[in-house]
C-alpha cells in the first residue's frame, strides 16, 4: 500500500531504516518505502469506513504436495554485484492456488555471517515501497551497516519480491511517457485538466496490463509471504527472523499471520495498520505529511535561509507562502536546466517537498531547494529532490518502484476512489488533514480506480495467535505510516511488543537513537523482546 502513479505519499517503501552509507537523501528514499496508498485501497465513498474485522487465517501447517518441489529445490550461489555478496535464483508458483500453471523466478542476495560467534540463522530483510529492492538495500547499506554483532551471527538475506527491481519486474510505461506521467497536474481545476489526469492514470494502468498480463494478477503481498516461506525452508532455516520497514511491516505481519509457528524475530519498523480502507490509509498518512511539514515549519522559521518566513512566522502561515507557491507554478512552471527540458511545475515540486519529510536530515536541503526556487527562480534542486522520490537517474532512466508499487497497491485492495465525483467530494476532508497537501493527495488517490486487473484483498486484522513475541516500531511523528497505525497492528498481533520512537521522520530502526537501536540488537541477538510500553527519543 503505497501510492502509485503520482505521489500521494510517498510509498512504504519505503525507508531504509537506515540511510545507506555515502548516497545521502536519495539512498534513503530510493531503498525505502517511498510513498504510501495512493492507490491502495478503501470504499468508494468520501468518508472513510471503519475498520476491518475480518482476520487473516493461518495456512496449514503441512506443506502441500504439489508444493513439495519449490520447498526441497537447492540454491545455486554466485558472486554477484559488491564483492562479499553472493546471488541466486529461487522459484515459486505463479499461482500459488494452481501450482502446475507455471513458475516466477525470484532474484535472491546474501552476505554469510562474517563471526565471530556462533551463526544464528538468517536475517531477511525488506526495506518497503512496496517496490523497493531488497538486494539493493541489502547490498547498498544493511550488508555493510548493519551492527556488527548482527552481521557476525547471521546470514543477511533479501529477496526482491515477485514484480520487483530483479525479480520479473513490472513495467508500465517507457523513460520519457514516465516524465510526462510524473508532470500531470493532480490538483485540476476544471473538466478539461480532469480528463487530463484520469487520461494519464488510464494509460499508467493500459501500460502495466500490456507489458505483464499474468504477472500482474500475482503480485499480491499474501504471495509475497508465501515466497518467503519458501525461501526461508530453502535456506534451512526452522523459523523467520526478519526486519521490515514501512510496507515491510505488512509484509512481515501477513507472514506472521499465515505462517504463525515459524514466526522467529521479526522487528516490524515504522508499521501499517492491514485493517484500514485505502481511503482511510490515504486520509491518515496526508494528516501524518502534514504534521511532518509542521515540524519541518517549526525548524524552518529558525533558520536564516528559510524562504517561508522568520522568527514570530507561525507554521500555518509557512503552510500558505507553501500553497502559494504550489499555486504560482500550476500556473508558471520555472526552469531547471534539465537536458530533457523539463520544468518545475507544481507536480514535481510538491513530490520534491513531500520527499524530503521522510527524514529531518534533509530539511537543510529542502530549504536551500525551496529558497533556489522561490528567490532565484531555479527549480534544479527540487527537481532532484522529486527524481530522487521517483527513482529516475541522471540518464533519465526510471526504475521499476513506481510501477510495482501501483501493481502490489492496486491488487491487495479496492480503489480508494471510483470517479473524479467521489474524489470531488472527498477534497474538503481532506484538505482539513493538510490545507499544504491535501488536494493532491485526494487526486493521487484515484488511480487505481482505472487498474486492468481486479483486486484480490480486502482490509483485514492479523492476529498471529501463538507466533513468538513481535516487535512494532512506531515513530510518533512519523508522515508516512502514522503512529497510529503501529499501536494499532500491536494491539491485532497476539504477540506483539510496542516499541515508540518519539522524533521525526519515517521509521526509527538505525535513526540516531541509541535507545531504539539498543533494544531491536538486543532482541535480534538474544531474543529478548522490549519491556511492555518502552519508549525512547
Amino acid at each position: 500500500m503505497t501510492t502509485t502513479a503520482r505521489p500521494t505519499a510517498p510509498p512504504f517503501t519505503d525507508s531504509p531504516s537506515r540511510p545507506r552509507t555515502g548516497a545521502g537523501l536519495v539512498a534513503l528514499l530510493s531503498a525505502a518505502a517511498l510513498l504510501v496508498p495512493a492507490c491502495s485501497a478503501g470504499e468508494p465513498r468520501h468518508q472513510p469506513a471503519p475498520a476491518a474485522e475480518a482476520v487473516l487465517a493461518a495456512l496449514p501447517r503441512s506443506t502441500p504436495s504439489a508444493l513439495t518441489p519449490y520447498y526441497g529445490q537447492k540454491l545455486t550461489w554466485r558472486d554477484c554485484g559488491a564483492p562479499g555478496f553472493q546471488c541466486a535464483t529461487l522459484k515459486a508458483p505463479l499461482d500459488y492456488a494452481k501450482p502446475s500453471a507455471g513458475d516466477v523466478r525470484l532474484a535472491v542476495a546474501r552476505k554469510k555471517a562474517t563471526g565471530p560467534g556462533s551463526r544464528l540463522g538468517s536475517l531477511m530483510l525488506n526495506p518497503g515501497g512496496p517496490g523497493g529492492s531488497a538486494i539493493g538495500y541489502l547490498q547498498q547499506f544493511a550488508g555493510l551497516g548493519y551492527p556488527a554483532e548482527v552481521r557476525a551471527r547471521y546470514d543477511m538475506v533479501a529477496m526482491d519480491p515477485r514484480g520487483v527491481a530483479r525479480s520479473e519486474p513490472v513495467e508500465c510505461l517507457g523513460d520519457r511517457e514516465m516524465d510526462s506521467y510524473t508532470q500531470i497536474d493532480v490538483t485540476p481545476d476544471d473538466r478539461g485538466e480532469t480528463d487530463a489526469l484520469v487520461g494519464a492514470y488510464r494509460k499508467f494502468a493500459e501500460g502495466c496490463g500490456a507489458h505483464a498480463p499474468r504477472l500482474l494478477r500475482h503480485v499480491s503481498t499474501v504471495e509475497a509471504a508465501r515466497d518467503m516461506d519458501i525461501l526461508r525452508a530453502v535456506l534451512g532455516d526452522r523459523r523467520l527472523t526478519y526486519v521490515g520497514a514501512s510496507y515491510g511491516t505488512f509484509l512481515g505481519a501477513t507472514y506472521a499471520g499465515l505462517f504463525p509457528d515459524r514466526v522467529g524475530r521479526l522487528v516490524l519498523d515504522g508499521a501499517l495498520d492491514p485493517s484500514l480502507t485505502a481511503a482511510r490509509m490515504n486520509l491518515d498518512q496526508t494528516a501524518g505529511f502534514e504534521t511532518a511539514f509542521q515540524s519541518f515549519a517549526k525548524d524552518c522559521v529558525t533558520q536564516s535561509d528559510c524562504p517561508l518566513g522568520g522568527r514570530g512566522t507561525t507554521p500555518k502561515q509557512a503552510g500558505d507562502h507553501l500553497a502559494a507557491f504550489f499555486r504560482k507554478l500550476d500556473a508558471h512552471p520555472i526552469h531547471t536546466g534539465d537536458p530533457d527540458g523539463r520544468d518545475l511545475g507544481e507536480a514535481l515540486a510538491t513530490t520534491g517537498v513531500i520527499a524530503a519529510m521522510y527524514d529531518q536530515s534533509a530539511w537543510p536541503r529542502l530549504r536551500g531547494s525551496l529558497d533556489s526556487a522561490m528567490k532565484d527562480g531555479d527549480g534544479a534542486a527540487l527537481l532532484a529532490l522529486s527524481d530522487s522520490y521517483y527513482e529516475r537517474d541522471s540518464g533519465g532512466h526510471y526504475n521499476n518502484l513506481m510501477y510495482a508499487n501501483a501493481a502490489v497497491n492496486c491488487l491487495d485492495l479496492p480503489p480508494s476512489f471510483s470517479t473524479p465525483a467521489q474524489v470531488e467530494k472527498a477534497l474538503p476532508t481532506f484538505e482539513k488533514a493538510s490545507p499544504v497537501f491535501g488536494r493532491g493527495l485526494a487526486w493521487a488517490s484515484l488511480n487505481c480506480a482505472y487498474w486492468p486487473v481486479k483486486p484480490t484483498g480486502a482490509p483485514h486484522r492479523i492476529e498471529a495467535k501463538g507466533a513468538a513475541p513481535i516487535v512494532v516500531v512506531g515513530t510518533t511523528r512519523d508522515p508516512a505510516t502514522p503512529y497510529r497505525w503501529a499501536r494499532s497492528l500491536a494491539g491485532q498481533l497476539s504477540s506483539a511488543r510496542l516499541l515508540t520512537y518519539d522524533g521525526d521522520g519515517h521509521t526509527a530502526f538505525g535513526r540516531g537513537s541509541r535507545c531504539i537501536d539498543t533494544a531491536i540488537d538486543a532482541y535480534l541477538l538474544r531474543g529478548t523482546p522490549p519491556s511492555r510500553g518502552k519508549r525512547c527519543s
